[in-house]
């Protein structure tokens, strides 16, 4: 059996248990720890973290101030006297209890939700730092691949000419496999500039990452765990999910503020006057209440059908959680199996190849059908080595949708 290019073979054990230790196809836990922490997306959520908790102590605090005013008039008496008066009074409204209460717990939701989104922010930079990671092993093993035909084509060229040196074949063959080998170069310069271009992608969107010269393809492993294990592991740290949960809930809590706002705020207020030139001080307390209207229910009408809004929203992303894990993990048992075929058919291809090659060097057989051999054997290894990526990615994307990966919980907690 011949061993595709930079391909190390595990046992599918170790690879069931590589996490949480470093996987030898992944960049190092550590360095993507660090690459997720200064990721712009993470860094604005993060900032919404804090703003949220500015919020919550605004909210914590009310709005409510105290107020100073200051007057003063000229008093004029039927004995045309003339008598100045002045007044000051200080007054502040009083929020209630159960809104104080309300207002609290609307604050603490808030915070939770902004930390929801950053754990959300974390996961969709870790799905694309994945994502791009895998798009350049890919192109990396298609480039490695097509290097390793042109040099089997060139020897291929090297058997056709001193065939035709002995007068053995005519000179069409050896054009032939001057052909094909070029052919093969071009497609290994194509392939390189793919692997170059993805090379710069993932490494400008995620600086930090550094590229291994000889990458590790790691021998897939199969799902193992059922799709029920996944669902429950996956919504239980979907962070979308308990963001969207969050938001219903602040909805509900801000109906019943809305409802505790139908009942005014009182203001109390003190005030001292001197009037009649300074003949009379006087000193009082009063208490003022607004005369709700139709506004403040309108208002809870309002808030009701935010939080109906919120209610089907979470039904909504629900549903479709449950059919992208569903999708995926379905995905990955299927990449899993398609890999084993299509390494099967590759291992065939490559041995019919080696066979028919032995012949054309012994006039056994023609150059077109061993040039054909060759190019259903790169076929199939190409598509086995893209398969097993498929295969290693899928699984990847479930456990790191399950926090199985990588520390996005550890990061999230600091």
């Amino acid at each position: 059996m011949k061993t595709l290019p930079y391909v190390i073979l595990l046992l599918p054990a170790l690879a069931v248990a590589a996490p949480p230790d470093d996987a030898p196809d992944l960049p190092p836990r550590a360095v993507v720890a660090s690459v997720l922490a200064t990721h712009p997306d993470v860094l604005a959520a993060k900032s919404g973290v804090r703003y949220e908790e500015s919020n919550r102590d605004r909210l914590e605090a009310g709005e409510h101030e105290f107020s100073v005013s200051l007057g003063t008039a000229r008093r004029r008496t039927e004995a045309s006297r003339h008598l100045n008066e002045w007044d000051v009074a200080v007054e502040r409204p009083i929020r209630l209890p159960g809104k104080a209460r309300l207002d609290g717990e609307l604050g603490s939701l808030g915070v939770a939700q902004a930390q929801s989104s950053l754990g959300d922010a974390l996961h969709e930079t870790a799905r694309g730092l994945l994502r791009a990671w895998f798009g350049w092993l890919k192109a990396r093993v298609q480039s490695d691949e097509w290097n390793s035909q042109v040099s089997l084509l060139r020897r291929q060229g090297e058997v056709a000419a001193r065939r035709v040196r002995a007068g053995d074949a005519p000179r069409l063959e050896q054009t032939l496999a001057e052909a094909a080998a070029a052919q093969a170069e071009a497609a290994a310069l194509q392939a390189g500039m793919r692997t170059s271009v993805a090379a710069a992608e993932l490494t400008q969107h995620y600086p930090g990452i550094v590229l291994p010269e000889k990458p590790v393809q790691s021998v897939p492993a199969p799902v193992g765990q059922t799709l029920e294990y996944w669902r429950e592991r996956i919504l239980e740290h979907n962070h979308e999910l308990a963001a969207v949960r969050a938001e219903s809930k602040r909805r509900q809590t801000l109906v019943a503020r809305s409802q505790a706002e139908e009942l005014p705020d009182p203001t109390v207020g003190v005030r001292h006057a001197s009037e009649s030139g300074g003949h009379e001080r006087v000193t009082g307390v009063y208490l003022s209440f607004p005369l709700p209207g139709r506004a403040r229910s309108a208002a809870t009408d309002g808030a009701r059908a935010q939080f109906d809004m919120a209610v089907q929203k979470e039904a909504a992303l629900l549903r479709r959680l449950n059919a992208e894990i569903s999708a995926a993990h379905a995905g990955a048992t299927a990449a899993y199996e398609g890999w084993r075929k299509a390494r099967e058919a590759a291992q065939a291809m490559e041995r019919n190849a080696e066979l028919i090659a032995r012949a054309y060097a012994l006039g056994e057989a023609g150059l077109n059908d061993t040039l054909n051999a060759r190019r259903l054997a790169v076929e199939g290894r190409l598509a086995a080595a893209t398969a097993q990526l498929d295969a290693a990615e899928a699984r990847y994307r479930l456990m790191l949708d399950a926090h199985q990966l990588w520390p996005l919980d550890e990061h999230l907690a600091r």
